[in-house]
């Protein structure tokens, strides 16, 4: 059994981590400056939005400015970048898509010299109420998966960037002990393995985390074997990040209040849990409502954003294990922060606050993992979801 990739799989591994979030590596790493574009929820009475948002980043200052809207859209909350950086993909989080109890997703064209966004089609996401979605390494496949619906889909993508109808359709079955949350299937997030070839769905009402091996090419999603991993019974599992290294996965727990630490076997494509750290100071006695986890590109840090705390959780990584020690906890300076993001510089992190309406950008101390706030506060009407993408060098 193989559980440690040789120097050369790593770096592949972290392109492949980048990829979701900005263009190809090797022009990213390069770039002068990012667009930033923002998922944001369009049925707020009282901070309505128009859709996907454009702002640009300069990693030299961390300035963050806002651009205006880049398309709109019906609840755009979650984004995916296509690895060759010319499109980009939102989940419409609606419950009536064409006069069916189903969700989309939307289809742009992305010029990366402007940042402009031109709707090329919609497809159903064929369940209600998609909340996540990711474009497979190869760049052939969108998988999104539905958290009303309980169910995962996957679409192909055409040669020109826009989507195929869902060739695979996988619904899930079940519950957990949580008879208000977890009496039903809630798939909230996907994520691609170290190889590209195995999609893990965290949902949960199951409490699981389901994994499927997929053929991008023939857009086909079928259980792997093991067919999951399990959490903490009421723990509801919600976002997945990998380690750089592609040895750890670690598991935000949205009930639990929870990061779950698991050990992969590539070889087998299967996980094994070897810790759960607390995300909350033990003082606290509000109700636990994390939402995303996010790995640090050195892989030597680990945060965890907090609702209700209004914070962002602070880990240190040790690289052996994958376990987590707490370092701290950061206000994010908003309410409800949901998606946070780490530039691809390593940097600064980018955090969003929905219910007050503004990104924070914060100074990531290398050494420490410890954030300063850096700038004023963004406006951007009910933000959820930040993904990057290299704006081309400008000539010397």
């Amino acid at each position: 059994m193989t559980t440690m990739m040789g120097s050369t799989s790593r770096r592949a591994f972290a392109c492949v981590l980048l990829a979701g979030t900005i263009m190809a590596a090797s022009d990213a790493l390069g770039a002068e400056k990012y667009w930033a574009y923002v998922g944001t929820y369009t049925n707020s009475k009282t901070s309505p939005s128009e859709g996907i948002y454009k702002l640009e980043f300069d990693p030299a200052t961390g300035s963050l400015t806002p651009k205006g809207v880049a398309a709109r859209a019906a609840d755009p909350s979650f984004l995916a970048v296509h690895p060759s950086g010319k499109f980009l993909y939102a989940v419409d989080e609606v419950g009536d898509f064409e006069g069916q109890k189903a969700g989309g997703v939307s289809a742009f064209a992305l010029d990366p010299a402007t940042g402009d966004l031109k709707l090329l089609n919609q497809q159903s996401s064929k369940g209600d109420y998609p909340c996540h979605l990711a474009v497979d390494p190869q760049g052939k496949a969108v998988v999104a998966v539905n958290y009303g619906g309980g169910s995962v889909a996957c679409l192909p993508i055409e040669p020109d960037g826009s989507l195929r109808p869902a060739s695979s359709f996988i619904q899930h079955h079940g519950k957990s002990v949580d008879p208000d949350r977890q009496g039903a299937p809630h798939a909230h997030s996907v994520n691609f393995d170290p190889t590209g070839k195995l999609a893990l769905v965290a949902d949960l009402g199951l409490d699981k985390v389901l994994i499927y091996d997929l053929d991008a090419a023939a857009g086909k999603l079928t259980p792997h074997d093991p067919a999951f991993a399990e959490v903490q019974s009421g723990s509801g599992p919600r976002h997945l990040a990998w380690h750089p290294s592609g040895r750890f996965a670690y598991v935000i727990t949205e009930m639990g209040g929870t990061v779950a630490v698991f050990d992969y076997d590539k070889a087998k494509g299967s996980l094994k849990e070897v810790q759960a750290i607390r995300t909350l100071p033990g003082d606290y006695k509000g109700k636990a409502g994390c939402a995303e986890v996010v790995v640090h590109p050195s892989g030597k840090f680990v945060y965890g954003s907090n609702r209700g705390h209004d914070s962002l959780a602070i880990y240190e990584v040790d690289p052996a294990t994958g376990k987590l020690t707490a370092a701290g906890w950061k206000p994010t300076g908003g309410k409800n922060p949901r998606n946070f993001v780490i530039d691809p510089t390593g940097g600064y992190l980018l955090a969003e606050n929905q219910d007050s309406n503004t990104i924070v950008v914060f100074r990531i101390d290398p050494a420490t993992g410890g954030l300063t706030a850096v700038g004023e506060p963004v406006s951007i009407p009910k933000p959820v979801c930040i993904r990057f993408v290299a704006q081309p060098i400008s000539a010397k």
